[in-house]
């Protein structure tokens, strides 16, 4: 009865919240269900001088509740406590960190109140909540929901890349977090504000958590610098994102134990002469377990901030950690539950459990808590997770929505490309096309194959090319395959990969790590949930995700370095490409982003000794804007202020891809032709239509 009266109490707290949200605000109402923009707000100006007055939907095989579910389904993301992000202010403002200007500045895409989103958060943006706790967490549609803009119309892309900074986003977050604690004004206000929302009791309570997640946010970024080789930021930007970089960051904290630290922090190499003495190792280990809870890693650090100089700690994350250091264009989901394998890379088989476990590593980069930890026995979880049988096992707890997870991949099946609107964007030139479709068949369907995009039976086959051979910028590839970490608790574990069983010692291919993780979360049942319906709902959700799941195991397609024995990981050296229905709508290009519109893809990279007179490949241009630009097919690029793209930094080179160009061979070794201007507009109004 009293868990009953809080659980009511807390309802109505919230419903109070939303209703003195909307005084003072003009129109604040809950849009309906059947609102043909889907709850989307409009913007007058913005610091990068887009406006649109209207947001149209295409026709992609959802409807107006399709859209809003996704938006706002959750899926175990707690990146912190709800309350403190509705109160939390910017930095050197009063006015909240979450209203409309300051989110659509990082880019993401500001909404109106709907009975799924009372409080009008962004999309992408959801309350989550994991064992009675609220928390603000992001969805699948704040990375893979996009908007283009033309005429002051927003079309509106669900499953397209995001235009998001997460990056710059989570930074200002943390300073504002820290904001609020030295300056008293803020401070107070906040407390004020969140005590009477009516979760927490005390403000010791709320300056406690505040501490603590600042703490873990500032842990997190500074975890996740981009940097290279020799210490220089490799900077993100608008509409990309270094998710595995981060994502194999995130493992590696969770795995590190006692063992590895300890054997590191005695290490004269990281920390100067010696290392430290047993009595100071013993000192900084205190009440840490084999298997670190989420409180002992936040003391850990503590104590270790307190006691390392900022070289020590410098030079013990790089032990740890990878730099995440090739930012990559949020994919598109459209046909993904068609596709045999996902990634830029190729890394993900879309098989049985695949797409269960590829979301379950996207949900542990978002902040999904974990949980994990070692208790006596065996059960059907360490079985199925490949757990050496023993008298100990490790429970992988998460946050991690797995029911919501293969609801979500189920959800996809039936979103479809989008169509260009030339009642929009204007009409398409078909003898252009036409000619351009032959050029189309000549240059790029040996790797692009056509696809009917509303075909149920459509299956999309990724045709994997070594980056030598295609010539784009390999940093993503080569991280993916090359990068290492302590295996820590996952020591001395068997991990299945293409050509067969390997064994995790010491330090590991990450990629490994990444998949006995993401199987062990997805072999776990969730704690939230009371005995019996945790394990009936977990036994459906495994047998819904391989009955739904048509995609058998298979191998790739196309020519890469095949896994051995002695790389098991060779194969990772290469790129995909896919089916380009809805390709006009995908700005920028190439898996890196480097590239602001189609029409620039067919041009070539401006190399040394080329003539000044010709047409190149923008080397550096401006990214943030959503305004379109349907001649070139992409992103307005220059004449504002944004964030500016240098193809010249890091993971960032526009080169390769070149065939439209006679600088890339076709896959039988021959280089086409160059094409001249018109063919090159002749190909891209082809484009446009598929």
């Amino acid at each position: 009865m009293k868990q009953s009266f809080e659980s009511s109490k807390k309802q109505l707290l919230s419903f109070i919240s939303v209703l003195l949200l909307c005084v003072g605000i003009s129109a604040c109402t809950l849009i309906p269900e059947t609102d043909p923009e889907r709850g989307a707000a409009t913007v007058t100006q913005d610091p990068f001088g887009d406006s649109y007055t209207t947001v149209k939907y295409l026709d992609q095989g959802w409807d107006n509740a399709d859209s809003l579910w996704f938006y706002t389904t959750t899926q175990g993301s707690n990146l912190m406590p709800y309350d403190f992000f509705m109160a939390l202010e910017q930095p050197k403002k009063s006015e909240l960190f979450r209203n409309d200007e300051n989110m659509n500045f990082y880019r993401y895409l500001p909404q109106r109140a709907t009975s799924g989103n009372p409080d009008a958060l962004p999309v992408g943006w959801v309350k989550d909540s994991y064992k009675d706790k609220e928390y603000i967490g992001l969805t699948c549609a704040a990375c893979h929901t996009g908007q283009l803009n033309f005429n002051g119309v927003g079309i509106r892309i669900d499953g397209g890349p995001a235009s998001a900074d997460m990056d710059t986003i989570m930074k200002d977050i943390a300073i504002a977090m820290h904001s609020t604690q030295r300056d008293e004004e803020k401070k107070n206000r906040f407390v004020k504000n969140v005590l009477a929302l009516g979760n927490y009791k005390s403000e010791t309570e709320i300056l406690g958590d505040l501490d603590k997640y600042k703490q873990r946010l500032s842990s997190y970024i500074t975890i996740n610098r981009s940097v290279d080789e020799n210490g220089n930021n490799v900077p993100y930007g608008y509409a990309r994102l270094d998710a595995f970089g981060r994502i194999y960051n995130r493992v590696l904290e969770h795995l590190v134990n006692d063992n590895v630290l300890k054997e590191l922090l005695s290490d004269g190499g990281v920390l100067g002469n010696t290392g430290m003495t047993d009595e100071e190792l013993n000192k900084i280990m205190q009440n840490v377990d084999q298997i670190m809870t989420g409180d002992q890693r936040d003391h850990l650090v503590q104590r270790l901030t307190k006691t390392l100089t900022w070289e020590q700690l410098g030079k013990l994350r790089q032990k740890l950690f990878n730099p995440p250091n090739a930012p990559v264009s949020y994919p598109f989901l459209w046909d993904i539950p068609q596709h045999d394998y996902v990634q830029w890379n190729g890394l993900a088989a879309n098989a049985g459990l695949g797409p269960l476990g590829r979301n379950t590593g996207e949900v542990i980069g978002v902040f999904g808590t974990l949980d994990w930890k070692e208790e006596k026995g065996f059960s059907i979880s360490t079985l199925i997770g490949g757990q050496s049988a023993g008298t100990k096992k490790i429970s992988f707890d998460s946050s991690v929505n797995v029911h919501n997870l293969s609801r979500i991949e189920s959800h996809l099946d039936k979103l479809q490309s989008p169509v260009w609107p030339e009642d929009i964007l204007g009409k398409l030139d078909k003898e252009r096309a036409f000619r351009g479709k032959l050029l189309f068949n000549q240059y790029c369907e040996s790797c692009h194959a056509r696809i009917d995009r509303a075909d149920p039976q459509r299956r999309i086959v990724a045709h994997m090319s070594k980056v030598s051979d295609v010539g784009t910028d390999p940093v993503m590839a080569k991280n993916g395959r090359e990068y290492q970490g302590y295996s820590g608790i996952l020591r001395n574990q068997y991990v299945s990969v293409g050509i067969g069983d390997i064994l995790l010692d010491q330090k590991a291919p990450v990629a490994a790590l990444l998949t006995k993780a993401t199987l062990n979360v997805v072999a776990t049942p969730d704690p939230d949930k009371w005995f019996l319906r945790r394990w009936a709902d977990w036994l459906v959700d495994i047998a819904t995700a391989f009955v739904r799941n048509k995609i058998n195991p298979s191998l790739k397609h196309g020519d890469y370095d095949p896994d051995t024995t002695v790389d098991p990981f060779a194969s990772l050296n290469a790129y995909k490409a896919r089916s380009l229905n809805g390709i006009w709508a995908t700005a920028p290009y190439l898996h890196n982003g480097s590239v602001p519109t189609l029409y620039d893809l067919l041009l070539p990279k401006k190399r040394e000794g080329d003539p000044e007179e010709g047409e190149y490949r923008p080397d550096k241009f401006q990214v943030g804007s959503r305004e379109f630009d349907p001649e070139k097919v992409g992103l307005k690029s220059e004449g504002y202020k944004g964030f500016t793209f240098d193809t010249s930094l890091k993971g960032n080179s526009n080169a390769g891809h070149e065939y439209a160009s006679g600088v890339t061979a076709q896959l039988d070794g021959t280089t086409l032709p160059k094409l001249n201007k018109e063919e090159r507009l002749d190909l891209l109004e082809y484009l446009k239509t598929l």
